[in-house]
């Protein structure tokens, strides 16, 4: 390898594989998205073939953007911060190269079997059992390589972005093994152990809290690393960053509930969730204001740094959707919210405008360090996919927004006599020019992905580089 790029305290090698395959699945669990999304607006698009069905394909999209996209983003940033705010290399090599093999693995065999048919049907897991143990070893190598690393820091205490990387890494091996535990009946085909509703509040309270840690938790860890490194200013508040994670830890498990608003869970579980989402409100808040706050005397760096740029408009979604969460766990609110498209545009404002952004911000500050060069290929190329990311994100929660309350609106109209006003059908059809905009706005997003892999490819393979010396320094 390189000199230039390689790295003699570090171990920089996992850390561009996962940057790389960040990229990469980003593009594959996009492009996936639009075709689903554009099945709506023609549904012919399946070409009656069952494993493009959109039944087939949704859990595809979502594995492949929340486990493929954004958790090579969390493997590549957690490697990359840990090492830095630890000041030592991995604690082991071998075990960090098999996190990312393994990881690689795992989505692979996602790809395959989902489109298959072969699935446990659980939200946001449901691959099958002989995949949910390939996770599960997997992910306790994670943790051993990034928990031991911690363990072997030079510095004397821990930085608030690694408590929430070890929160994260903790807490979805407790979900997922909890939520997974399945009896087989062959080599693709398993039943949960659970029964009933206490099978649906498992699922979700697995559900929210893969929300609430592996797409919040560990990129909050991302947000109070690359923030600060990126504005060069300091945190602006350390306690309240710590207060931000205590609470946030203390609240986010109880919240799953929300999702069965009106369903045979007991009223009080109910009750229980919505008073603890509302709850939710304040440390969320606080991390964004925390996050915000840090660029105070240096909001003139935006006009120029389109990368910094994602990072901070990724924590003004992160704001928007973590007040829409706990405003739709209402039960008023939730009544006409649930099952509408509202919920769908709920999730992609947290997906597309905090996790997606911030992971391209957090990448777009790597991969110059990573590979010894001096800066991103094209600055002007970033600039433009802001602007795609931006206005695709904007395109589609709107459309979902107005498809969702007109959804809501029209399924409790009821005539004199008590009849049904309109039918599903007519719903459907009203729903139409939202589905447009919303496979629009997903076209915005995959171009602009389709740029950044150009502006990675030329970053990476361009002659002009700086000293390892010179690489280090950037990278503290």
């Amino acid at each position: 390898m390189s000199t230039v790029t390689e790295h003699s305290t570090y171990n920089y090698k996992v850390v561009r594989q996962f940057a790389i395959m960040t990229v990469i699945w980003g593009i594959v669990g996009m492009t996936i998205g639009v075709f689903i999304a554009s099945q709506l607006v023609w549904p012919q698009l399946n070409f009656d073939i069952p494993w493009l069905t959109f039944g087939r394909l949704r859990p595809l999209h979502t594995n492949a953007v929340i486990f493929a996209f954004g958790g090579c983003a969390l493997f590549a940033t957690s490697y990359y911060v840990v090492q830095r705010t630890c000041q030592v290399r991995l604690v082991s090599d071998a075990l960090a190269a098999f996190t990312f093999w393994g990881w690689q693995a795992v989505i692979v065999a996602t790809v395959i079997t989902l489109p298959l048919g072969l699935t446990s049907t659980k939200e946001y897991a449901e691959v099958e059992w002989p995949i949910d143990i390939m996770i599960t070893i997997v992910w306790v190598c994670y943790a051993i390589v990034f928990l031991g690393t911690v363990k072997h820091r030079k510095t004397p205490h821990i930085y608030v972005g690694n408590w929430f990387y070890m929160a994260f890494i903790i807490t979805i091996a407790v979900l997922h093994i909890v939520n997974s535990a399945a009896l087989p009946v062959s080599a693709f085909k398993s039943y949960s152990i659970y029964a009933g509703t206490v099978d649906a509040m498992v699922q979700w309270w697995y559900g929210h809290n893969a929300v609430g840690f592996f797409l919040t938790a560990g990129f909050l860890g991302m947000m109070y690393y690359f923030v600060p490194k990126q504005a060069q200013r300091p945190i602006y508040s350390y306690r309240l960053s710590i207060v931000h994670f205590w609470a946030l830890i203390a609240t986010y498990m109880w919240a799953g509930g929300h999702h069965l608003h009106y369903t045979a869970l007991p009223d009080w579980a109910q009750s229980v969730a919505m008073v603890m989402s509302l709850i939710l409100l304040a440390p969320s808040w606080g991390g964004m204001i925390n996050g915000m706050m840090t660029l105070s005397g240096a909001w003139h760096k935006l006009r120029t740094d389109p990368i910094l740029r994602f990072l901070v408009v990724s924590l003004s979604f992160y704001g928007m959707s973590t007040f829409e969460g706990p405003m739709m766990a209402i039960k008023t609110v939730n009544a006409l919210s649930h099952y509408t498209d509202w919920t769908i545009g709920h999730v992609h404002a947290g997906a597309l405008g905090w996790v997606a952004m911030i992971s391209i911000g957090a990448t777009y500050h790597m991969i110059p360090r990573l590979w010894g060069k001096a800066s991103m290929a094209s600055v002007a190329l970033i600039n433009t996919h802001f602007w795609l990311a931006t206005i695709g994100t904007v395109l589609y929660i709107c459309a979902m927004w107005v498809n969702g309350i007109l959804q809501g609106l029209m399924w409790r109209a009821v005539n004199e006599d008590g009849t049904l006003t309109y039918s599903f059908v007519e719903a459907l059809e009203a729903s139409h020019m939202g589905y447009f905009v919303r496979a629009l706005g997903g076209v915005f997003w995959v171009t602009g992905m389709l740029l950044m892999a150009y502006n990675v490819w030329q970053t990476v393979r361009r002659n002009s580089s700086v000293s390892v010396v010179d690489a280090a320094a950037q990278a503290t």
